[in-house]
């Protein structure tokens, strides 16, 4: 069955991004902006007996965070995902990390 996701995940996902994008950010050099960039990678998954997400963060010097979530309410995957997504910009919000990549399978 499907249910469409909660508008509040869409705005604050968005706000998200929107608050901590710098408005120069378009305008750095390549060379430049790909140094101090921090890597998330998150996946989501969901099944009968389950469903939860896992998240990868790796700093520029090879730091790597790995953290798992599981979810008690169904979701989809891409549900999953988008809390593994959520989980991880809050990480590097706490972290006050400056430029991050994020990269997922959906």
């Amino acid at each position: 069955m499907f249910e469409a996701r909660p508008a509040i995940k869409s705005q604050v996902l968005a706000d998200f991004v929107g608050d901590n994008t710098p408005m120069g950010c378009m305008e750095e050099d390549p060379s430049k902006s790909e140094r101090g960039i921090w890597k998330l990678f998150v996946d989501g998954s969901s099944c009968i007996s389950g469903n939860g997400a896992g998240l990868v963060l790796m700093s520029p010097d090879g730091w790597t965070l790995e953290y798992a979530l599981g979810f008690k309410s169904k979701a989809t995957n891409n549900e999953a995902e988008w809390e593994a997504l959520i989980a991880g910009l809050a990480i590097v919000k706490h972290l006050e990390v400056q430029k991050i990549e994020a990269s997922s399978d959906s």
